[in-house]
């Protein structure tokens, strides 16, 4: 856009326009580029079918559904908890073995400190796990109760004096 004021500046140049003063060749510019945009005003307005966070399904441009975040919970609560507990009792056996068979050296004394770094690092994920399992259960019932209380906001609101004007053409 830049490039075609440019050229359309250098032509007005060439074709003996050179009188132009800055504030009547800006003036000039700003005319045309106005006479290039579009100017109209649009009202967004909600769609016919309720649709967001208190809605069924929620918008296409919203990222997910109260249905896909109940998904993703369950998911986490009885599949992905439940097989990191299990992958940490199979590691936990597998290593009191190991220290078992090591007993008196000193291997032993490591295996048993690796063991409890791994046992505080799995206690730190399913902590982790918990918390994004209740964010995800909770999100839907903070979006409903925010859409909520702005609502009720606009509630307190005076009526506008345009309240009941006929606004058909």
């Amino acid at each position: 856009m830049v490039e075609r004021m440019v050229e359309a500046g250098l032509e007005e140049a060439v074709n003996g326009e050179r009188d132009m003063g800055f504030d009547q060749e800006w003036a000039a510019l700003r005319e045309q580029a106005t006479a290039r945009q579009e100017s109209s005003t649009r009202l967004n307005q909600l769609p016919g079918d309720p649709s967001g966070p208190t809605g069924p399904g929620g918008p296409a441009d919203f990222g997910s559904t109260p249905a896909m975040k109940k998904a993703a919970a369950n998911e986490i609560a009885k599949t992905i908890r439940g097989d990191t507990k299990l992958a940490m009792e199979k590691a936990d056996e597998a290593s009191e073995s190991a220290i078992k068979g090591f007993d008196g050296w000193q291997t032993a004394a490591g295996l048993k400190k690796v063991q409890e770094t791994w046992d505080k690092q799995v206690d730190v994920l399913m902590g982790r796990l918990a918390r994004e399992e209740n964010s995800l259960r909770g999100t839907n019932g903070y979006f409903t109760e925010n859409d909520l209380g702005i609502n009720s906001m606009f509630g307190t609101l005076p009526k506008s004096k345009l309240d009941g004007i006929d606004q058909s053409p």
